[in-house]
């Protein structure tokens, strides 16, 4: 192949140009936002604009906290959220398991739903916790309803974080108390990312900059492309698109893959493929030197040797998990990369099938 086609977005999505062409401008502006002379107060409004942009884009009258990305947010969200224990879902990115290590965790049904008559029974407890759950599934695609959650949670005096960090500029926010969000998922640069708070008393300041919430010089460049980068999502999966996906799915049904990942809503932008026969890691070496790049799950984790907890979380029989791997795309995919990765997955299977 002439060119390498990139199918790893959710890991992180290439830099639009857009995010490129700020980041340069931001790089012509040096002062410390926090200094008080003209230059400071000049990058200081910098910052102001950018987050105004970035919560008008997303449709957010809370406030918003930049940090260096969505593990950051979590931290901070987790660790200084005012309210009783820290719950998470079984299906969470290991970014959220680092941030709440003791957290309780609330079991996903066999259809991949949230366990919500585990949550009712442990709200019943009336301790107000704090309820950390994903809005789409980095390894599956799924797509949850968080609002329920949040409606749930709120009842019983408790607040809930949403990690958002792969939808958001893709869906509407969900109705969360605290929301993550990172630059580098949506074609921003990496290293930066915002915890959006809706009321801010519920979270514990300890000084610093952001408003005493986060210690650390602003990285003016950056948050200049993650607003930049926000503002360019747009719809892009077109009838082409779509067309080129059906034509995967049909294709790849046929020479014996499988799609996982349970029941409900999916994203349309994260694909769980699995190849019977195969190993995930050997598949992700095949397609590399193919001139794909895919993963074998979160890139947080696909590095183990371990089989996928989020996988098993769903029902996922081991033997099926250890051979999906994960295909996703993004703003720069086009249906002809599409029907070029069928070709080579239905060729690779089938050389696979030769040789067993």
């Amino acid at each position: 192949m002439a060119e390498r086609i990139y199918l790893d977005h959710a890991a992180t999505s290439p830099m639009r140009p857009e995010a490129r062409e700020a980041m340069i401008e931001g790089m012509l502006h040096w002062a410390n936002p926090s200094s008080p002379h003209a230059d400071g107060r000049a990058a200081r409004r910098q910052i102001e604009d950018a987050r105004r942009r970035i919560a008008q884009k997303l449709n957010w009258g809370g406030h918003l906290i930049f940090t260096s990305g969505a593990s950051e947010a979590l931290m901070l969200a987790l660790g200084r959220a005012k309210g009783g224990p820290r719950i998470v879902s079984a299906v969470e990115h290991d970014a959220v398991l680092r941030a709440a290590p003791g957290a309780e965790v609330m079991p996903v049904t066999r259809e991949g739903e949230f366990d919500t008559d585990w949550l009712k029974e442990r709200l019943a407890v009336g301790d107000r916790p704090v309820v950390t759950v994903q809005h789409v599934n980095p390894e599956t695609g799924r797509k949850n309803l968080v609002g329920g959650i949040t409606h749930m949670v709120r009842g019983a005096g408790g607040l809930v974080v949403a990690d958002c960090a792969q939808s958001a500029g893709k869906y509407p926010l969900p109705v969360a108390d605290m929301t993550v969000i990172s630059a580098h998922k949506l074609g921003g640069p990496p290293g930066v990312g915002a915890l959006l708070v809706h009321d801010i008393v519920t979270l514990e300041p300890t000084g610093g900059q952001e408003f005493g919430y986060r210690g650390g010089t602003e990285n003016l460049p950056a948050i200049l492309g993650f607003a930049a980068a926000l503002e360019a999502c747009r719809q892009w999966v077109d009838e082409d698109m779509l067309a080129a996906l059906r034509r995967m799915r049909d294709a790849i049904g046929d020479a014996g893959g499988r799609f996982v990942g349970g029941y409900g809503e999916f994203s349309g932008y994260i694909f769980p493929i699995a190849m019977p026969g195969m190993d995930a890691r050997i598949q992700v070496m095949r397609f590399d030197m193919a001139g794909f790049s895919v993963s074998a799950g979160s890139a947080c984790a696909s590095g183990t040797l371990k089989p996928s907890r989020v996988l098993a979380a769903f029902g996922i029989a081991p033997e099926l998990a250890a051979s999906t791997i994960r295909m996703s795309i993004g703003w720069s995919t086009t249906p002809a990369e599409i029907d070029a990765f069928t070709e080579a997955w239905v060729k690779i299977a089938a050389e696979a099938s030769a040789r067993a």
